[in-house]
């Protein structure tokens, strides 16, 4: 089925259209934010130039995510899911509205960075919780469709609020008060999440614990404990485990050429500012495009190989589209590198989203998509780190793209080991 009749068969479900509405509406305003935010941080001449300032930055805003992760996963899987997504989203209209007020100051230290934090922070809440209830709003055995669709419509409303946000910029100008309009304006869209959160009932996105064992409850009276055995849980379910490993692996290489690209279009294609966040938007929308592909094919190659096989393939084009059009070092060829790195990460994402989903009890999901949050983020930041002592200011390093293929090249073949040792894991049984 193509990607726009799996969207269609999906969205038949009343439910689920809802949840994907919070989904969309959301995301928008993220890509609103995050524009706002990353012309006011990342593309002002005169700071952020060097991959240490750049790395630090990412940092402030990520490092703390790692921490926020695994307790968010505890509440997730105690609280009534439908309401960590309204309070979510009606926190970050809040926190959108400070920052705005901030910007308009002309404050960018550390109350700003503070506000910034906390939205973002929250944000982790309001994903894993979506993630935990996709399973709640479809039938098992079209998770791996709608896992397709759902987070890769997010991407695209993600990059269509960016979109957004550049036009609250033409329309406010350059200056703070610019900012301080995308900003309210990003605050406004996290209002209207909440509004499609609250169309769902209180208890109809889990968590079930009612049907889970006395064992269960009582690893939830503690966040560290329960924590921990959320991560046996894991361990103990091949699929589910490798499948992180893989992400995190990928999110590390995909930090350090995040950095790369920002210092590439900041220092050397351009002279950064306006023109620099203008440039830098070419390489986000064709990443955009190769996320959308990722999610056409996916759904389509899962029906006809196994796993291992689809997750070795996407790695193996990452590491040749990363030799092929990243060493030039060109800004006329770089945004196709940036458009394959898309469809490698859509395709990892959604086939491992589903093994995660299919492969761990409905009471640790929010757990285990905080694990993934948090992994998500601390390799960001450790990618960060490695970039700020091997990337130089201009972001032409041709060893660390080598070494960025060498380490897709490796993931591909763990994945084809995988692929040859271990049989086919079956589906657990769906409960009834």
């Amino acid at each position: 089925m193509s990607f726009y009749g799996d969207l269609r068969e999906v969205l038949r479900g009343p439910r689920f259209r809802r949840l994907f509405a919070t989904r969309v509406v959301s995301q928008f305003s993220d890509g609103v934010y995050q524009a706002g935010l990353a012309g006011y941080v990342f593309f002002t001449p005169e700071q952020h130039t060097t991959a240490g300032a750049v790395a630090a930055a990412f940092a402030a805003l990520l490092l703390p995510f790692s921490l926020v992760g695994p307790f968010a996963g505890v509440f997730i899987d105690r609280w009534s899911r439908r309401q960590v997504l309204l309070s979510s989203a009606l926190i970050k209209a809040v926190l959108a509205a400070a920052t705005a007020a901030l910007a308009a100051a002309g404050s960018d230290g550390a109350p700003f960075l503070l506000a910034a934090l906390c939205l973002l922070s929250v944000n982790r809440f309001f994903l894993a919780a979506l993630s935990a209830a996709l399973p709640h709003v479809v039938a098992r055995e079209k998770l791996v469709m709608a896992n397709a669709v759902t987070p890769t419509c997010g991407t695209v409303a993600a990059f269509l609020g960016a979109g957004a946000g550049a036009g609250l910029r033409l329309l406010g100008g350059e200056g703070t008060g610019g900012t301080a309009l995308i900003l309210l304006g990003a605050g406004a869209g996290f209002g209207l999440a909440g509004v499609a959160a609250a169309t769902l009932r209180r208890d109809e996105l889990g968590p079930d614990l009612a049907a889970e064992s006395e064992r269960v409850r009582a690893a939830l009276r503690g966040v560290v404990a329960g924590m921990a055995d959320g991560a046996r849980h894991i361990w103990l379910r091949r699929p589910a485990r490798d499948g992180l490993a893989t992400i995190a692996g990928h999110r590390f290489l995909f930090g350090v050429s995040t950095i790369m690209t920002l210092l590439l279009y900041n220092n050397t294609f351009t002279a950064g500012g306006t023109a620099g966040l203008a440039s830098f938007s070419v390489s986000l929308g064709a990443s955009a495009a190769g996320f959308l592909v990722g999610a056409v094919a996916t759904p389509w190659a899962r029906d006809r190989m196994r796993a291992e096989t689809w997750v070795a393939g996407l790695l193996v084009s990452g590491a040749v589209s990363l030799l092929a059009f990243g060493t030039p070092f060109d800004a006329a060829v770089f945004p196709v590198a940036a458009f394959a790195l898309g469809v490698v990460s859509q395709g990892v994402k959604v086939t491992v989203d589903t093994l995660v989903q299919r492969h761990v009890d409905d009471a640790y999901r929010g757990r285990v998509f905080s694990v993934y949050d948090t992994l998500f983020n601390a390799a960001f930041v450790a990618a960060a780190a490695v970039a700020a002592l091997v990337v130089p200011p201009s972001g032409v390093s041709l060893p660390v793209v080598l070494a960025m293929a060498a380490g897709y090249g490796l993931m591909a073949a763990c994945w084809l080991v995988l692929r040859h040792r271990a049989a086919p894991v079956p589906e657990p049984a769906a409960r009834t």
